[in-house]
């Protein structure tokens, strides 16, 4: 009877190591597995990704986003219009992304005295169930030579989170 116990207990822990040990992913970076990993969560989706994005320059993930469009997924971006100004960024993915029929919009700033603040979210929500988020900017230099993070979270419930906020900064976000 004591060793069916112990066998019991022993086997709900691994089970429940195993099973949270699912949920959630982390990379570090320089490295180009992150980047991999993002690369085939917008390959993998089949209805739906909402990006908020500080800057974005990567054209790996821009040209994978370009793709999903084409195989009819739903894309909304929304980026800060400061970093992203084709006159002051010459590597903004920005008009690449428009010119391919991406709905890309610049979050609307917070204003405090006399300054504008900025949209420094890094996150995505992939059909509503898995969230990317963390450090790492959609740039070349996030994945070279940054020490960056991204953490991907595989639950509903967190993409719901992100996916309130999303619509926040969707419903405020401007054309140009």
């Amino acid at each position: 009877m004591y060793k069916k116990a112990v066998f019991s207990v022993i086997f709900l822990i691994i089970f429940s190591l195993n099973a949270f040990s699912r949920d959630i992913e982390v990379y570090f970076t320089p490295s180009y597995k992150a980047l991999d990993v993002l690369v085939d969560l917008i390959n993998s989706s089949k209805k739906s990704i909402d990006i908020a994005m500080y800057d974005f320059t990567s054209r790996p993930l821009a040209q994978s986003i370009v793709s999903a469009k084409k195989r009819g997924i739903s894309i909304r971006i929304v980026l800060d219009k400061k970093s992203n100004n084709p006159k002051e960024n010459r590597y903004t993915k920005y008009l690449y992304l428009k010119n391919n029929g991406i709905d890309v919009r610049f979050a609307k700033p917070h204003r405090h005295w006399d300054r504008d603040g900025i949209m420094h979210n890094k996150f995505a929500v992939f059909d509503g169930n898995i969230v990317s988020s963390g450090s790492a900017n959609w740039t070349a230099s996030a994945f070279a030579m940054n020490d960056e993070n991204i953490v991907i979270i595989h639950r509903f419930d967190i993409a719901n989170v992100y996916e309130k906020e999303f619509e926040i900064l969707w419903k405020k976000a401007t054309q140009r």
